[in-house]
């Protein structure tokens, strides 16, 4: 699955791990080709000498070359780069995730916006299970912070609203997450037994962010891959992914990591749709397609107001003519009014609800 550089625009390398410095693989992809881009950059922690517990054993922190950066320019040079290459490959439409720490998710966000992306929320990781302060000196880092942005202001990037309000258990999803660190079988180990990386994301993240913000298909770049949670989440969800990655020891635990992930069927890759994305059904249709008839009486659902049905599409009330919509509003003296679920008719002896017939076409055109 490792591949060396590109060295060719000409194809998009999907589901592969790419090796090299994520600026200049970024550089080579074809212009805005990827979907969604989710970025775990290196947080440049500053961190001076070793840390131990109060029982004085040692804290495998994150101490590693990447995360290293001679200043904060430095540090704010790299950001610059990596963000202008991850925008020349989104998608008119795309949008970026970005995760980070209070030692770098503020700089990456004033980047964010010097390059012209559009802010769309901050969201919060609180960690269940954060690890303590060991010298008590400050407050426990409990969390993470995750900016979600599109590539430009007014972009139609995806927000599968309904969805994450199911995975909150019909509650709209709020932007503080309370999901665990990535721990015990999740936790990946190399050939010594130790964390195969330092800084390795939960699924249930990568989860979250993928039903959210993308639909099967969609192409999702990680540009500091890892040992590959976007890759695998992105391949159990029926997206197609690339990552890039430039350690070698972490490419092998992806690679390893990968062969063992399947995707899941095509029925469970399904997610309830938002209102906003349904087909748009006029109600002139109903009346043209015989569903109702012009003179046909309408009743609102509080039973105090009626209405009849003209040829056009439209409703004739007492005093007021014009959409359901606003024939609706008028009668209740209401500014707005949802005619779909305001409006019902009779059938056999029962009422029913006009949305059941807006609701048969909409069927229709999906089979």
């Amino acid at each position: 699955m490792t591949m060396t550089k590109v060295k060719s625009a000409a194809a998009l390398p999907l589901n592969a791990i790419l090796d090299g410095d994520c600026i200049e693989v970024m550089n080579s992809l074809p212009e805005a080709s990827v979907d969604l881009i989710f970025a775990d950059p290196p947080y440049n922690l500053q961190l001076k000498g070793d840390l131990h517990r109060p029982d004085n054993s040692h804290v495998d922190a994150v101490d590693d070359e990447w995360d290293q950066f001679a200043s904060f320019a430095a540090y704010d040079k790299f950001t610059t780069e990596w963000l202008a290459a991850a925008r020349r490959l989104l998608k008119p439409n795309g949008a970026i995730w970005v995760i980070g720490s209070y030692h770098n998710i503020f700089r990456v966000g004033a980047a964010l916006q010097n390059q012209g992306y559009w802010i769309l929320n901050d969201v919060v990781w609180r960690k269940s299970n954060p690890m303590p302060n060991f010298r008590g000196k400050r407050f426990t880092n409990a969390h993470e912070t995750m900016i979600w942005a599109s590539r430009d202001e007014g972009a139609k990037y995806t927000f599968n609203y309904e969805a994450l309000k199911s995975l909150n258990e019909g509650v709209q999803m709020r932007s503080d997450w309370v999901l665990p660190l990535c721990t015990g079988h999740e936790r990946l180990k190399d050939e010594h037994g130790d964390k195969a990386h330092p800084t390795q994301k939960p699924e249930s993240l990568l989860h979250r962010v993928l039903v959210g913000s993308t639909n099967p298909g969609d192409v999702v770049l990680d540009p500091f891959f890892g040992t590959g949670t976007t890759g695998a989440v992105a391949k159990m969800l029926g997206r197609d992914f690339i990552g890039i990655e430039r350690e070698a020891k972490y490419r092998k635990v992806a690679e390893e990591r990968l062969k063992n992930v399947r995707k899941f069927d095509r029925e469970a890759l399904q997610v309830s749709a938002s209102k906003r994305a349904e087909p748009r059904v006029p109600f002139g249709q109903l009346v043209e397609r015989g569903m109702l008839r012009p003179g046909e009486e309408l009743f609102s659902m509080n039973k105090r107001h009626k209405a009849k049905v003209r040829a056009d599409g439209t409703l004739i009330g007492l005093d007021v003519k014009g959409s359901i919509h606003q024939v609706g509003a008028h009668l209740e003296g209401a500014p707005s009014c949802n005619g779909w679920t305001y409006w019902c008719f009779k059938r056999d002896g029962k009422t029913v609800p006009i949305d059941v017939l807006r609701q048969q076409i909409r069927a229709e055109m999906q089979n």
